[in-house]
């Protein structure tokens, strides 16, 4: 069977949205550093909008996923151009972190600084990180890839209950949730 370019697709497009969202939060930060309110409300508001439509593409991601996995069989196999822009589609999706996350902050006792949760998850997913995932991300390039990816993913664990909310800035902390999750997984 064909490799799943949708799901690539689906990729692609978490990954421009995130983009766009780290570009807002970036004029945010700019408009409220020059006390500009207004267009700091504007910054909030259309990263607001932006961050509900990537949740609902990421709901659509998952509804595919759950269609493609009944393996349709295609009677002829047929050639596709490909765009070379389908290439940001192999870094490592966002739910591939989501375990290594939560284990990771049991291994820290239960908190620790994004510093050393991500450093863990690092060496936990080394055999998966690929080559794309250690490059720089466009918008800041002293940033790799796969640690901006392991961030949405722990702010989809937030909405999940899965890790608290109510952290101090700059520490992640697993939840009870977080926790029975973890042992459920086991």
């Amino acid at each position: 069977m064909q490799k799943n370019e949708v799901n690539e697709a689906f990729e692609i497009l978490l990954e421009e949205l995130e983009v766009v969202i780290d570009l807002l939060n970036e004029a945010g930060a700019e408009a409220f550093k020059k006390s500009d309110y207004e267009k700091v409300k504007e910054s909030i508001e259309r990263a607001t909008q932006i961050t509900e439509f990537r949740e609902k593409v990421k709901s659509l991601q998952k509804e595919w996923a759950n269609l493609y996995s009944v393996r349709l069989e295609h009677p002829k196999k047929r050639k596709r151009k490909t765009l070379r822009k389908l290439s940001k589609g192999l870094r490592t999706p966002e739910d591939a972190f989501r375990r290594p996350i939560l284990e990771s902050l049991i291994e820290l006792g239960g908190s620790a600084p994004m510093k050393e949760v991500l450093d863990l998850v690092e060496k936990k997913m080394k055999g998966i990180l690929n080559e794309y995932d250690y490059q720089p991300l466009p918008s800041d390039p002293k940033s790799k890839r796969w640690r901006n990816t392991a961030q949405w993913c722990r702010n989809t664990l937030v909405r999940e209950g899965l890790l608290k909310s109510d952290s101090p800035h700059g520490i992640w902390e697993i939840s009870n949730k977080g926790r029975d999750e973890v042992f459920k997984l086991s």
